[in-house]
């Protein structure tokens, strides 16, 4: 297979945040699911959650204006957006047990085609616990997963059944990854869009599970 150039992180981030609602009350996750709050597209109304007691999480400050006592749950610095609540850790979670998350942006390492999906650790690296992404997964109406669609070594992260630890059964709605928007429905994986430069086959190539293609297989506006 010729290796080309996927979508990058902020690219991934981008496209993930075009499918959030006006209204919607969401979870961000660590690591690309954080850079969706830069990219709201306009008129939307979107309120950002974080488990750490944060409702009405904005984007992060420039430098100079960090406030260290204003962090997310990945510790990473963030402002509040106006008319933002800060909330008891256990509050934070009453929200996304209770099923008021609109939507949850995770990462993952895999990610099942009955969309099982696992974040928390790797086979070979006993250290860690699985934190709040279970509770968060449970309860969110909708599991959007960002992620490379192969590892280091080009084995896909996209497979029949999980061989890591499993994180949350059966809750993915959809996966973002660098080549392509793939939808989990109770037949399995099925293709919408693939990134500038990719075709279906190549992503059927890079898929460890049955992926369906439609006909009308869209293009990622990178």
């Amino acid at each position: 297979m010729t290796e080309r150039k996927g979508l990058d992180r902020e690219q991934i981030a981008k496209r993930v945040a075009t499918e959030l609602e006006d209204g919607w009350l969401v979870n961000l996750g660590l690591g690309i699911p954080t850079l969706a709050v830069n990219y709201i597209p306009e008129g939307r109304d979107i309120l950002f959650h974080s488990e750490n007691g944060i409702i009405g999480m904005g984007p992060r400050p420039a430098e100079e204006d960090v406030d260290t006592d204003l962090m997310s749950a990945g510790k990473g610095a963030v402002t509040l957006v106006a008319g933002a609540a800060l909330v008891h850790h256990a509050d934070s979670f009453i929200v996304a047990r209770g099923g008021r998350l609109d939507a949850a942006i995770l990462g993952a390492y895999q990610v099942a085609d009955n969309g099982d999906f696992a974040n928390w650790r790797l086979p070979d690296r006993h250290v860690g616990g699985i934190g709040g992404a279970m509770d968060i997964a449970v309860g969110a109406q909708r599991v959007f997963i960002t992620m490379s669609q192969t590892d280091k070594d080009g084995t896909p992260k996209l497979v029949e059944e999980l061989t890591y630890p499993l994180t949350t059964k059966t809750c993915v709605t959809k996966v973002f990854t660098d080549m392509a928007v793939i939808a989990v429905t109770d037949e399995g994986f099925v293709l919408e869009e693939v990134a500038p430069g990719f075709t279906p086959d190549d992503i059927v190539e890079r898929t460890a599970a049955k992926l369906s293609v439609p006909d009308n297989v869209g293009t990622i506006a990178a």
